[in-house]
């Protein structure tokens, strides 16, 4: 367990990081957040796009209406001082959080307090296998009018835990989304590629997806290698025949998909364009 969490500006103690049961985001999920690795190399934790995590999170924040207290370089500091601070030797995931704190009740909460902390734990695998089997969910992830996918907030996510719940539930390791129009989307947490003739594709901001920081790096390293990357919709039919599927995010890295509802992908192993990536 970690010792230290920074916590409105301070570090303290990690048993001493509370917060009140009438805060507004635990009753209506009004909180932002991030999820952003850090990697132990060469006695060093090395932070993967620490200030396009936390530019994210500010913008994230902007979207619901609420005004995080802290610039960026002092979020950045923050997220460097608390990993320190613990005195990791392992690769940690760093969580900044900002939410509605006490000050009004009811929906709209905007005399509520702007909360924010920062905490650093280690971090092994996220999905638990190298190489995961999937179901298309029943559930669909929410389009742009009804929520803000573009924010990674606390309350859109009650979808990808019924998601992710659902999938494990049925003897799957995660949950595929489709968008409203019932094409392919992403995961419960995580974009999703697919490889057809070594040409990579994946789903469009516009439908319905969290434009994910590892995303864009791996977009940026298969055409650093010489792949073609396209941006556009993937039916359902497209993602059970293609030569090799992955999914990014920065807690999930990059891990392959072997599965989806039964259908083996490709040759049911690690395909070669993903491990080359």
């Amino acid at each position: 367990m970690p010792k230290y969490v920074w916590f409105n500006g301070s570090i303290v103690e990690w048993e001493n990081a509370k917060v009140h049961v009438y805060v507004h985001a635990l009753h209506y999920g009004t909180a932002v957040f991030e999820g952003i690795r850090g990697y132990y190399y060469d006695d060093v934790i090395k932070i993967f796009r620490l200030r396009d995590h936390l530019k994210r999170l500010i913008n994230s924040a902007k979207i619901i209406y609420m005004n995080i207290p802290y610039t960026i370089d002092e979020l950045e500091k923050a997220s460097i001082d608390i990993t320190r601070e613990n005195g990791y030797c392992e690769n940690v995931y760093i969580r900044p959080i900002a939410f509605r704190g006490l000050g009004e009740f009811g929906v709209r909460g905007l005399k509520s307090s702007i909360e924010v902390a920062i905490l650093a734990i280690p971090l092994g695998k996220y999905l638990k296998s190298e190489k995961v089997r999937c179901i298309i969910s029943s559930w669909r992830r929410p389009p742009n009018d009804v929520l803000p996918v573009e924010a990674k907030a606390s309350g859109i996510y009650l979808s990808s835990n019924l998601a992710g719940i659902e999938a494990a539930l049925s003897g799957y390791d995660e949950a595929i989304f489709l968008d409203y129009d019932g094409y392919v989307c992403e995961g419960s947490g995580e974009n999703i590629f697919i490889v057809k003739n070594r040409v990579l594709i994946t789903p469009p901001v516009y439908s319905s997806i969290l434009e994910g920081i590892t995303r864009n790096t791996v977009i940026t390293l298969a055409r650093d290698l010489g792949y073609t990357v396209v941006e556009r919709r993937i039916s359902r039919g497209e993602l059970y025949t293609c030569d090799e599927a992955f999914f990014t995010g920065t807690a999930a890295e990059i891990t392959p998909i072997v599965e989806v509802d039964h259908r083996v992908i490709g040759n049911g192993d690690v395909g070669e364009v993903t491990d080359k990536i």
